[in-house]
């Protein structure tokens, strides 16, 4: 799923791109991806384009006269830039934003049609689709700790909670993790001052970071290669693989369609992780360290 640095960097460009011109037409082929029947789509149709905005992990299209286009890409949505009038792709097409300019298209490759627009009246509307979390790029160090301490979860689900912070998911989460040298399955609630404190930065430094970086990669263009999975990241998507900091191999836990990545040694102590579906497999034979790991994947090799 997109998340605040790809979502800024969308943002920006689009902004680049598009502030001010006229939006002349919204063309929709994907049946679920509009939400909102009033005010209507063609209501933003002729209207011109004040600005870009990010709200979570959903970007806003600010019109004139207080109508905004709010779009969630979900998992799988992405935008494209294309010349003036192409066509919505095949199987993944969902919808085309139109300007003399150029044409925004939004692509979703998944059986599972989750991105949504909505159509939105006034900023009151607006905030409506706010969920809630701080800024963690804005906010200061007290409004951290209120959100974190506010409900007690795994340190994963907090900062993936868009109710408590803003636009972080999977990802990034797991980098700000390992940066912070915390374990994900560590309640909030049981943070001392000093690791709120190393959290908050960890998650500024890993976010301004990729944003950074995705800015550098873009440049004057438009981003192509959104993905969830980047080179140089420290152990997201590198389950198996040593981790840049110590050289131990990352580790994962695998929850439904997502996965937790994490390195026992810089992170839980050397601990591993009891990872659900193979903890039901080996029940009291689970590994405690990865050192007892290897020694039960050797064992099963030459068993």
């Amino acid at each position: 799923m997109p998340e605040l640095p790809d979502v800024t960097v969308y943002v920006e460009r689009l902004q680049a791109r598009l502030g001010g011109e006229l939006l002349s037409g919204v063309r929709v082929r994907g049946p679920s991806l509009l939400r909102t029947a009033e005010p209507p789509l063609d209501a933003a149709f002729g209207r011109r384009i004040v600005g870009f905005s990010r709200l979570g992990k959903r970007i806003v299209w600010e019109l004139e006269d207080e109508l905004f286009l709010v779009l969630h890409l979900m998992i799988a949505g992405r935008l494209r830039w294309g010349k003036p009038g192409a066509g919505i792709p095949g199987k993944i097409g969902l919808a085309a934003f139109d300007a003399d300019v150029g044409t925004v298209l939004l692509t979703e490759a998944s059986s599972h049609k989750r991105a949504h627009l909505h159509v939105v009246a006034g900023r009151d509307g607006l905030a409506d689709h706010d969920p809630g979390g701080v800024e963690v790029l804005d906010c200061d160090l007290q409004a951290f700790v209120d959100a974190f301490r506010r409900e007690n979860h795994t340190l994963k689900r907090s900062l993936t909670d868009p109710r408590l912070l803003s636009g972080i998911g999977n990802a990034y989460s797991d980098e700000i993790l390992h940066r912070a040298r915390l374990s994900p399955i560590k309640l909030s609630q049981k943070l001392d001052d000093q690791e709120l404190q190393r959290l908050l930065s960890a998650t500024r430094e890993v976010l301004i970071e990729w944003t950074d970086r995705m800015r550098e990669e873009v440049g004057d263009g438009f981003p192509e290669k959104v993905t969830a999975f980047r080179e140089g990241m420290a152990v997201h998507g590198r389950f198996g693989k040593p981790c840049p900091d110590c050289g131990g191999k990352v580790q994962r836990i695998v929850y439904a369609k997502n996965e937790t990545n994490y390195c026992p040694a810089c992170q839980t102590g050397g601990k591993l992780l009891a990872d659900r579906s193979l903890s039901r497999l080996l029940k009291k034979d689970w590994p405690k360290t990865l050192t007892e790991l290897e020694e039960h994947k050797k064992a099963r090799r030459q068993s």
